[in-house]
Order: structure tokens, then sequence, then C-alpha cells
């Protein structure tokens, strides 16, 4: 969506500030020995306090309030009976609405102690949406902020998962435009004042090609590495946008 109120802008932090709440509240309770179900119960309790739903079982029908996605699961993980174990990467993604709008927002959360790998793949994350982040101005190409993620994705020395992508949210969960995490050279989209996207490098420790699993929902790296997701919802301004999501 595009904003076109200081009142639907503000209806967007409402929502915002719950999703980071409930977020927050998840990755507080990692630890060994907790199950994805229980985050997934924590998350929902959140969002029933502040008189928000998640969004995918509305829209989609996803069996759970959270996806969470552990180690080689980069996205849509469906929560239930797995314990986490020390050396995990866990994946807490959300989308949530309140009054007819939507924000959605992602952390990758280190159980315990984890690899070197593990722990660069989770610095890269957000280090490619930071630098995602410099590039998001009034003006500049959608295919700019897929350049960024993809750069500092290689410099770290891991590959995005090119299948998976950022995308415009505000009224639903998925709206146009399409933010890949790589520069696609035909891509002629310039970002507007007031857009409403999201940016989120979805990465991986291998190959980056990913494979969707028989629930239909998760997405595993084909090559069995271990993937980082990091996420934000931002509103798109002439100068340094607008996180909705944040802290």
């Amino acid at each position: 969506m595009s904003i076109r109120s200081h009142a639907e802008l503000e209806k967007l932090r409402i929502i915002g500030r719950i999703v980071r709440l409930a977020l927050d509240g998840a990755a507080a309770a990692v630890r060994p020995g907790i199950t994805t179900g229980e985050l997934d119960e924590i998350g929902a309790r959140v969002l029933a306090q502040h008189g928000a739903q998640s969004a995918p079982p509305k829209v989609y029908g996803f069996p759970g309030a959270l996806c969470i996605s552990v180690n080689d699961e980069a996205i849509h993980g469906i929560p239930g009976s797995r314990a986490l174990e020390t050396g995990d990467l866990v994946k807490l993604d959300l989308v949530a609405e309140k009054n007819g709008y939507y924000a959605d927002a992602a952390v990758t959360i280190q159980v315990g102690e984890v690899s070197e790998t593990a722990a660069a793949l989770v610095r890269c994350a957000e280090s490619a949406f930071h630098q995602a982040v410099r590039t998001a101005r009034a003006g500049n190409r959608v295919s700019d902020i897929g350049r960024a993620v993809e750069q500092e994705t290689r410099r770290c020395g891991f590959h995005v998962i090119r299948d998976l992508c950022g995308h415009g949210v505000g009224r639903t969960i998925h709206e146009p435009p399409s933010v890949p995490n790589y520069h696609d050279p035909r891509s002629r989209t310039r970002l507007t004042e007031g857009l409403v996207i999201t940016i989120e490098p979805i990465i991986a420790a291998g190959t980056g090609r990913g494979v969707l699993q028989p629930d239909r929902w998760t997405v595993r790296t084909a090559d069995g590495s271990l993937a980082a997701h990091y996420e934000h919802t931002l509103v798109i301004t002439k100068c340094a946008p607008i996180l909705l999501t944040a802290a």
C-alpha cells in the first residue's frame, strides 16, 4: 500500500509495535528444551493482549500464529512439538493485523552457543538488511535493494535464497511490488514516497536453493545448509525510511 494520511501511518505504527512486542516475547523465551509450539503460544498471547491477530491463518490458513523455522528450514516452518537444542538457529517470522492494517517482521535467534558459521550467518542477514535500507529512498529502484542485499551476502561468503523475497504490505500480507534479494537488471520499478514494503534478506550458508517440503508450507535449503532471516516493515520516504517494526 501507499500511505495517504497521517491516520494510516499511525495505524501502521500501532500494528508494527505489536508485531515487535510479540516477536520480542517469543525471542526472549528461546532456550534449549522449549518447543516451537510453546514459542508460538507466547507470540499469540501477546497479539491477543493487544487486540491483534496473526495474519497467515486468516489469509492463507497457515496452522500457527508464527512461522518458526529451525536450522535448514528457511521460512514458513510450522510450530509444533519440536524442542530446540543448543546450537540451533530459530527463525521467528510474524505478520499480524489490527483494524485492517498489517505489519511483518522476522528475526533469527541463536540457541545457546552456536557454530562460527551460524553466528556469521545471523550477522550477515542483519548487515544485508541494513545495507539495503540505505538504498530504500523514494526515486531509487526496487532492484537497488536487491543489489545491496546480494552484494553484502556474497561479501560474507553466503548466498541469498533467490526464490524468497520481500514484498509490499499494509492492507494484506502480500502486495506489489515484489522486493527480490538480488539485482534484477530488467526491473525498472521505482520506490515511491509512502510505499510500505518489507526488506527481508533470507540467506543460506550453502548454495541458496530452497525446496518446498511435503507439508506445503516449509521451505528448506536443498543442501541442508543453515539459513537465516531478518526482516522489517518500512515506509519509503525521500530520506531514511520509517521502520515500523523496529524496537
